[in-house]
């Protein structure tokens, strides 16, 4: 029996990310023109042998494990296994010729054999060769034949043939019939190969001697031993009908699209026969007609109408071939023939078969296989035609090959730190009306590499800390993160070298080498150190590892743990220092500036000072921003000649440190008058004994102060009229001094310079005095009571 024809590849037209289809052939063929043909037996134990790939390739064994080479059939069963240690490729199962072909002859088996590395595909085709494993079968153990008994001798009567599972010699070669006087069998072929039995009538019938006879029919097919089958044929001999039924057409042909519903009318046969009563009337049934037939159609004996009892399914038969008998009442029959084409409609999805998948890719590798796959589709013409595609905007691409193969790979090198998975959907879309499409979905998981090396959330950090701090205390923290994943993002923490010989980095900090906290090894001392900084490291443990670093900079806040100091008046002397105030002096003299420094710094270095003990209170003031002291109020002669103050210097710290220097201050006359420093006296008996002093002082000046009143105007007079006479301030004799002015300035503690005229007198005795006659002030502008000073001299 001829076989079908092999039924036409499908392309698959990618639509989203199109490329050209083409007919690939990954390394060189098993046959160099189609398909390598082998055979193996129907029904052989599983395991049998079929072929030695790696003898038929020329290749090693090993080289077969090393590139995955595996076997697929057209029909996505595993009906053949490739043994990896020897290299043969062996039945998965007993194979059933009748199972897998049905009636098609020869029955091939398709499959290809997938390598990688590179990738490549062989096709080959396996011949299952049948046996005689069936019998002839009759459908119906009898056959009734009426035939008149007016028939001419040398009459056919075709018979129904028996049906025969097995194809070839196996199938049905002979029929016979047991010996009979009337009857003999012969043999003819029909346009599809196959033969059917005849009843060739010998002797003319009588009804009357012999109204019926039976006969066996036996079947016989060509298999070692032969097969066979029977059946009774049963001869009903009628009385002469004139006519027998006719039909309109000997061949009916139709279409039925194979989604037709149930109980649908696919087509009506008709005929006619020209007796009348009971030999007219026509009845119609199937004649000769396979299981699947009488499966799927039914006609309705009376009206000749052919209807679906079941659902029609092109991919499994595309047309059918229904015998129809019309019998009239009189036994009499006509035959006619119903083609019905089988319609395709898109009913099938496309099928989309996974060969080799691998869901696991390093990133930065170049162009990948992750998945090779097959589409498939059971439809035909357009609606068998596919397009496979997927998602746009992702790193992969689907590359054509062989036989509706393709292979899905990178397009371009994966960066797990960019994403670390991507989810792939392949859809396969057939073009019939309405489209159809089949979606596969593969995750794929893109493993790590160390190629990010760690890197801190600052690139600097500047750390804050008090000093006189508490050793081992946790001064800051740095912090680095790795883009990486598992090992490759575990980091450590590490102090780098300073480039500085003089700074000991590790006596003063340390890190911790799993967060980064950084410590303080010793206490801190802003007065010797203000400021330092270094680099720290962080280092990944992946391979090779990978680094970077940061700057850090630790600053030491000021504490307040420095106590003012006074740089003026010294107060390690031998003997106290003493300020000389003439009795004169106009209210905010300027006696002396204590001077006074403090090593903190900011607030803690601000100095403010203050009166805190004075002899004659009221007498004098200390300026609080600069340390000036100051009369505060016009001198008198009841105003005691030596005074003790006391000015407390303080900073602004929290708590405030302080510091006290004492001044000594006397009151004199003029700066001509001698003065010898005296034992100081204690403040005890000073302040016990001012009030007789200010006694004895008043009744004295009382009783003086008009003489002396007189003598100074007088004297003042006698000046004023000799300056007008001569160059001088004074007259006076001609000496080792000549007359003029001196400009004595200087700063000393003083916050303002000072400039005196002084004349100088000269006398024969080789001495002289200083007599001070009034003070210049520079031309600065001056706060308080210095701005509208009057200037009148002091004598």
């Amino acid at each position: 029996m001829k076989g079908e024809a092999m039924e036409t590849r499908r392309l698959c037209f990618p639509r989203q990310r199109q490329v050209l289809f083409l007919f690939l052939f990954g390394g060189v063929s098993l046959a160099a023109n189609g398909f390598r043909h082998y055979s193996v037996t129907e029904e052989t134990e599983r395991g049998s042998f079929v072929l030695n790939l790696a003898k038929e390739l020329g290749i090693g064994v090993e080289e077969l494990a090393t590139r995955r080479t595996r076997v697929v059939s057209d029909d996505n069963k595993q009906h053949l296994l490739l043994d990896s240690h020897t290299g043969n490729v062996l039945t998965n199962e007993k194979l059933d010729r009748e199972k897998l072909c049905g009636s098609i002859e020869p029955c091939m088996l398709y499959f290809q054999i997938l390598m990688d590395n590179p990738f490549q595909i062989y096709q080959a085709e396996l011949k299952i060769r049948d046996i005689n494993d069936h019998s002839p079968v009759f459908r119906e153990k009898e056959m009734v034949l009426k035939i008149l008994e007016n028939t001419a001798e040398g009459a056919t009567f075709r018979l129904e043939r028996a049906q025969d599972s097995d194809r070839g010699l196996n199938g049905i070669q002979n029929y016979t019939i047991e010996p009979n006087s009337f009857f003999h069998i012969t043999i003819s072929d029909s346009d599809e190969g196959t033969i059917y039995p005849e009843l060739v009538l010998d002797k003319a019938l009588d009804w009357e001697k012999q109204p019926e006879l039976n006969l066996t029919l036996t079947a016989l097919d060509g298999g070692s031993p032969p097969r066979s089958g029977t059946t009774t044929i049963r001869i009903l001999v009628l009385d002469v009908n004139d006519n027998a039924p006719k039909f309109s057409q000997l061949i009916y042909e139709t279409q039925a699209p194979e989604n037709s519903p149930l109980g649908s009318l696919v087509v009506k046969v008709s005929a006619e026969d020209a007796d009348s009563g009971v030999n007219a009337e026509v009845t119609y049934s199937f004649f000769d007609a396979d299981e699947d037939i009488q499966t799927i159609f039914q006609i309705n004996p009376f009206s000749g109408e052919i209807i679906l009892k079941a659902l029609l399914d092109y991919e499994l038969v595309k047309s059918h071939k229904i015998n129809i008998q019309a019998i009239d009442g009189g036994g009499l029959s006509a035959r006619c023939m119903v083609l019905v084409q089988v319609l395709d409609t898109n009913d099938n999805p496309p099928e989309l078969i996974i060969s080799s998948l691998s869901n696991y890719i390093d990133e930065n590798s170049p162009e990948t296989v992750l998945a090779v796959f097959r589409a498939k589709d059971r439809d035909s013409g357009e609606n068998g035609k596919t397009v496979c595609y997927i998602q746009d905007n992702l790193p992969f691409r689907l590359k054509p090959s062989v036989e509706n193969f393709y292979i899905l790979m990178t397009e371009e090198t994966l960066d797990r730190d960019s994403r670390a998975e991507y989810n792939i959907t392949i859809t396969v879309t057939d073009l019939g009306t309405p489209r159809l499409k089949t979606e596969h979905n593969i995750t794929v998981l893109v493993s790590d590499v160390n190629d990010n090396a760690p890197a801190f959330t600052q690139t600097s950090y500047t750390l804050l800390v008090r000093e006189n701090n508490q050793p081992a205390l946790q001064i800051g923290t740095v912090s680095a993160t790795d883009r990486d994943s598992g090992i490759n993002a575990q980091i450590t923490y590490s102090l780098l070298p300073t480039q500085d010989p003089h700074l000991p980095l590790t006596s003063l900090v340390s890190i911790n080498a799993d967060n980064g906290q950084l410590f303080a090894l010793r206490a801190l001392d802003f007065e010797a150190l203000q400021a330092f900084q270094f680099h720290v490291g962080v280092t990944d443990q992946g391979s090779p590892p990978l680094s970077s670093q940061a700057l850090v900079r630790v600053v030491v806040l000021d504490d307040n743990d420095n106590s003012p100091f006074v740089l003026y008046p010294m107060q390690n002397a031998s003997a106290p220092y003493t300020e000389l105030v003439p009795r004169a002096a106009e209210q905010g003299y300027l006696v002396t500036k204590v001077v006074a420094v403090d090593g903190d710094s900011g607030q803690n270095a601000w100095l403010s000072y203050q009166l805190l003990k004075a002899t004659e209170p009221g007498l004098f003031g200390v300026w609080a921003h600069n340390g000036e002291v100051r009369t505060t109020r016009l001198l008198s002669e009841r105003d005691a000649a030596r005074h003790r103050l006391v000015v407390l210097v303080k900073d602004n710290g929290e708590p405030p440190l302080s510091a006290s220097v004492t001044l000594h201050v006397l009151l004199v006359d003029g700066f001509s008058q001698p003065y010898l420093p005296l034992p100081e006296v204690a403040p005890e008996r000073v302040q016990g004994d001012s009030l007789t002093v200010y006694l004895v002082i008043a009744l004295a000046s009382v009783s003086s102060l008009f003489l002396f009143s007189v003598l100074v105007f007088v004297v003042v007079r006698l000046c004023r009229r000799r300056r007008a006479a001569s160059l001088g301030v004074c007259s006076v004799p001609e000496g080792h001094f000549p007359g003029h002015l001196v400009d004595v300035s200087g700063t000393g503690t003083l916050s303002q310079s000072y400039q005196y005229k002084v004349c100088l007198t000269g006398g024969s005795s080789g001495t002289s005095e200083f007599k001070f006659l009034k003070p210049i002030y520079p031309n600065i502008h001056t706060n308080g009571p210095e701005r509208n000073r009057v200037e009148n001299p002091i004598f």
